[in-house]
């Protein structure tokens, strides 16, 4: 445990160092801004944050391109993905104590994770899982909460569905072809054949390098389609579904179009659109795969928060496989969790 402050005490006002930008626009825009510690509630949690993971959510904020979803307040700082160490929990807070080894999802409108601090709601809170460092805990969040909830919630995946994954190589994609398997289903996964063996490794069952075939080709008749890079046609994507399956994407405007018109699609297929929500709990479900060697966070690379933007630009050449990682703290970034650190 390191040595923090007592529960609930009066918190004051004190500047921080954040990553973030004043105006939309493109990577450059991003740079270091001082910030105000966040203040607690009562059912909220101080991070001391170790390490942020950068999803593609980050650069379409920080672009102006999710203007339409949601009007960035600027100066803004991004991250949705935080893993670190309690530093302080407001007095209704019971299931967590100064010095945990923690990882949460904040809403990713919202922002906040590019910084030393952060405070989060207990419902987004769970411990981190003990046998991955800080840095390795910060990929985890959104990506594979999104994941968890497009093929159990949106998609009603069961034992014995044949899914295929669009993706697979990136964050969310990685993340689902992994709980898929523990799902019990049969997987295939669309990437770049440079990427085959890494998905493999995996555990997709088959692989399809997406720059030699068609993926929605053929007349296999998928149960579940999941398009995690919102790439595939939503009609492309369809004809490779059986009668009754689901294709579900990431692409927030599938989402604002009619209910009636989402619900069924030619032949009973179904077409979802899914938008990720915080949940400590389903990150206790994830922790526990991680925990029992089921599942696993892939790390691409690594960058001290200073070079946020240089993240952003790899991360913008979809280049990336599985995840990046900005360190903010090299202190806990490196340790293992366990219950604290």
């Amino acid at each position: 445990m390191i040595d923090s402050p007592q529960k609930g005490r009066q918190h004051h006002a004190r500047t921080m160092v954040a990553a973030g930008f004043r105006s939309y626009g493109p990577a450059e825009v991003l740079g270091p801004l001082d910030r105000e510690q966040p203040e607690i509630r009562p059912d909220t949690v101080l991070v001391r944050v170790a390490a942020s993971g950068v999803n593609p959510a980050d650069w379409l904020l920080r672009s102006g391109r999710l203007r339409f979803v949601a009007r960035s307040r600027l100066p803004f700082v991004p991250g949705a993905d935080v893993a670190g160490v309690v530093e302080e929990v407001g007095r209704a807070v019971t299931r967590f104590r100064p010095g945990d080894a923690i990882y949460a999802m904040l809403p990713s409108v919202a922002g906040g994770g590019y910084a030393e601090y952060a405070a989060v709601a207990e419902g987004a809170v769970a411990l981190a899982p003990p046998n991955l460092s800080l840095a390795e805990a910060a990929a985890v969040p959104l990506a594979a909460l999104t994941a968890l909830q497009a093929l159990r919630d949106k998609a009603g995946l069961r034992a014995g569905n044949h899914v295929l994954i669009n993706g697979a190589s990136g964050g969310v994609g990685t993340f689902a072809v992994q709980i898929a398997k523990v799902m019990g289903a049969r997987v295939t996964a669309a990437s770049s054949g440079r990427n085959a063996g890494l998905v493999r490794g995996l555990g997709a069952d088959e692989v399809i390098d997406y720059t030699r075939q068609d993926v929605t080709a053929g007349d296999i008749g998928y149960d579940v389609v999941l398009d995690a890079v919102n790439v595939l046609p939503v009609r492309r994507a369809s004809r490779a579904l059986r009668k009754g399956g689901a294709f579900v994407t990431v692409n927030p405007l599938i989402g604002m179009l009619s209910p009636g018109w989402l619900a069924r699609f030619r032949g009973g297929r179904r077409v979802e659109s899914v938008f990720v929500q915080p949940g400590g709990a389903d990150l206790e479900t994830i922790g526990a795969w991680i925990s029992s060697g089921k599942v696993r966070p892939v790390v691409d690379r690594t960058y001290p928060l200073s070079e946020a933007a240089e993240a952003h630009r790899y991360s913008e050449s979809k280049r990336a496989r599985g995840k990046l990682v900005l360190v903010v703290d090299e202190r806990f970034a490196a340790a293992e969790s366990g219950r604290g650190v």
